[in-house]
């Protein structure tokens, strides 16, 4: 007999890019079909290369992909998250307020002479500005991600797609959190290229949770978060790391939103997604300026 589990099997084999023969396949699954069905296609797929390479990547995220092919939202948090935050007061992350401020653009497609946020030549350039803060948007596709780092066994697609806001400013400077809200992680990322000092924060929206992750931050992290505190809106919960502290980048924040956390449990997460998955990317991580609350053209 040929389950749908078998079905879906079939037509994962000799698959180069598993995400989108996954989703093409998962097409008319009841949502409790998409939430479950995974165990039972990776056992049909018994030996098989392709087992393998799915096991090897994060199994929550080949959910919300069966999820969003079969037509349901990628996460179940994904569209009360959204209502919730179009409502929600939130407290200034920055003072002065970005708003308020002399802020740029920051397009690395754009900007020919703008050096990589990477390169210790940014710093002079961007003092050079005039500027308080520079905005590094959401969704960009970054060719600073080609590196290894950013691929997976499931498909020879790189993650280039920035899930975050970017905030560049002076090092030190403080980071307040936007929300009430729990201290999930306070964790040292030491990677290259990766998020250095990270804080993840875990809020309540109408009942089910979300988070908030802060990246390249400064070394008085730890000193002012501790797992499981509690934050208040206003509170100052973190300062812009420098270069040596903060994963190798000019001094900034990386703030994202999470509607789901995956299988990510140990104070990381994916900064950027894959450009054929944006839609379902999109569901997990929001867009941050929901919280931020940038005023318009902010990006240009």
């Amino acid at each position: 007999m040929i389950t749908k589990a078998s079905r879906i099997a079939a037509q994962l084999r000799g698959q180069d890019n598993l995400y989108g023969a996954l989703r093409a396949a998962s097409a008319g699954l009841s949502e409790a079909e998409a939430d479950t069905l995974l165990p039972a296609i990776l056992a049909d797929l018994g030996d098989a290369p392709e087992a393998a390479r799915l096991r090897a990547v994060d199994q929550a995220l080949l959910v919300c992909i069966l999820r969003a092919g079969a037509g349901w939202p990628a996460t179940r948090n994904a569209v009360a998250l959204r209502r919730y935050l179009a409502q929600a007061d939130v407290a200034p992350m920055f003072s002065p307020a970005i708003a308020d401020s002399r802020h740029m653009p920051l397009l690395t497609a754009q900007m020919p002479d703008m050096p990589a946020y990477s390169d210790p030549a940014f710093d002079t350039w961007f003092a050079a500005q005039g500027a308080d803060y520079g905005l590094g948007p959401y969704g960009e596709k970054r060719s600073v991600y080609r590196a290894a780092q950013f691929a997976d066994s499931a498909s020879p697609e790189r993650r280039m797609i920035h899930q975050g806001i970017d905030v560049f400013a002076p090092a030190g400077t403080p980071v307040s959190a936007p929300l009430p809200g729990r201290v999930a992680h306070v964790t040292y990322n030491a990677d290259p290229l990766d998020y250095g000092h990270t804080l993840i924060l875990e809020h309540r929206a109408e009942a089910a949770p979300f988070w908030t992750l802060y990246g390249h931050l400064g070394a008085s992290l730890p000193r002012l978060c501790a797992l499981g505190d509690t934050v208040a809106p206003g509170q100052v919960i973190a300062h812009l790391g420098d270069w040596p502290e903060n994963g190798g980048w000019a001094p900034h924040l990386h703030f994202q939103i999470m509607s789901d956390m995956l299988q990510q449990t140990n104070g990381n997460f994916f900064g950027v997604g894959h450009e054929s998955l944006w839609d379902i990317w999109q569901q997990i991580c929001p867009d941050p300026n929901l919280i931020l609350r940038l005023p318009d053209g902010a990006f240009g």
